[in-house]
């Protein structure tokens, strides 16, 4: 059994916010499988899905109910009751240090600001996990970084959105079935940026055009003698 664990905040005013993109991967994986979500406790949203290639790798999801900075309190006790290990555990997570657009699937290291992987480490006393981490940037000039993460993704954001939940979805699955290695040669080469404008051609190189005759004529001064013509 695997468990994964989607970062996000309870409550529709939270639900399309920047740092809420582990649950719409999580959801999507539900929304996939023909699951649904059930309460666990008070703390937790779960849904048992079986993925990969039948019958399938059984993976507990869940949605931490307890707002970000408290995700360990829902995550560690269920690790604990069914008896799982750092490699058993994906977290789905927005990650700021990374541009929108790029997914990469981590094993271990710090929690780099977000608070919901600073609190599952330390509840769980390690860093040893894997973290499935989507882009979201860092936040424009004039942007704390509170507002930026709880910000709604804009409208020309909604297609490359929708696409990287798609992939996020896949890798997530990727390491349920064929482990962490086979999801990280699969997805961490995922970059939906906008490419660059190719540059522009140089301009062709072309040679001084001959001057006529007729021409040379035009650019005497008047009333000059021409010279004799050349034999």
């Amino acid at each position: 059994m695997k468990l994964m664990a989607a970062l996000g905040n309870p409550g529709s005013g939270y639900a399309q916010t920047r740092h809420n993109v582990g649950w719409l991967v999580a959801d999507e994986l539900v929304r996939r499988t023909g699951t649904a979500w059930r309460k666990e406790g008070k703390d937790a949203e779960v849904a048992e899905l079986r993925l990969g290639p039948a019958p399938g790798v059984k993976v507990l999801l869940v949605k931490p109910q307890t707002f970000m900075n408290a995700a360990g309190k829902a995550v560690v006790p269920l690790m604990s009751f069914y008896k799982l290990e750092g490699p058993d555990l994906l977290v789905l997570q927005d990650d700021l240090d990374s541009p929108f657009g790029l997914l990469k699937v981590r094993l271990g290291g710090r929690h780099g600001g977000q608070n919901g992987l600073r609190d599952i480490i330390r509840l769980l006393g390690h860093e040893d996990f894997a973290r499935l981490k989507i882009g979201i940037s860092r936040p424009p000039a004039g942007w704390a970084v509170s507002d930026w993460v709880l910000s709604k993704w804009r409208e020309d954001e909604a297609a490359p959105l929708a696409e990287l939940v798609r992939l996020g979805a896949n890798a997530a699955e990727t390491w349920a079935a064929s482990g962490l290695a086979e999801a990280q040669q699969a997805y961490n080469s995922t970059d939906l940026r906008p490419k660059p404008p190719a540059p522009a051609p140089s301009p062709a190189h072309t040679e001084p055009r001959a001057t006529t005759e007729k021409e040379g004529e035009q650019d005497r001064p008047a009333g000059t003698d021409p010279g004799p013509a050349s034999a």
